[in-house]
């Protein structure tokens, strides 16, 4: 397993209509989406910082993982860093032989169209890791 970058860093939020006016200001742009994953229950905007995206995630139900990680951080916070692979299936394959605990066994669709996948915390020295690959065209 090789990233290439960080493709994004993973930002909770309790609201993105009162998130985003701030991330507007702060990097002088316009937030550029805003997408529902529905199977992930949660609702995404994307900045774009050089190379990496800054991603804020507002929960859409009270039993998701961001909804989880506000209880136990209710100011929000830094939740994930997701590097860019050209395979996400053999990086969980590699991460997996590294004896590192994954989240994910097979890849899955996440924001923007992307494949991705996530490795444990308890593995990964407490940042929950996110492996994502921009689909082939």
């Amino acid at each position: 397993m090789k990233p290439s970058h960080i493709e994004h860093i993973g930002i909770a939020v309790k609201s993105l209509d009162e998130t985003i006016p701030y991330y507007e200001k702060l990097l002088g742009q316009k937030c550029y989406s805003i997408e529902e994953v529905a199977d992930q229950k949660v609702k995404t905007a994307f900045f774009k910082v050089g190379d990496t995206k800054i991603e804020l995630l507002e929960p859409t139900s009270e039993d998701s993982p961001i909804a989880k990680y506000l209880e136990k951080n209710p100011h929000g916070g830094v939740h994930h860093v997701a590097f860019c692979v050209d395979s996400v299936q053999q990086a969980l394959d590699d991460a997996s032989a590294m004896g590192i605990q994954l989240i994910d066994k097979a890849p899955r669709r996440g924001a923007e169209g992307l494949n991705i996948g996530f490795l444990h915390p308890k593995s990964t020295h407490g940042v929950l890791t996110e492996l994502c690959e921009v689909p082939k065209k």
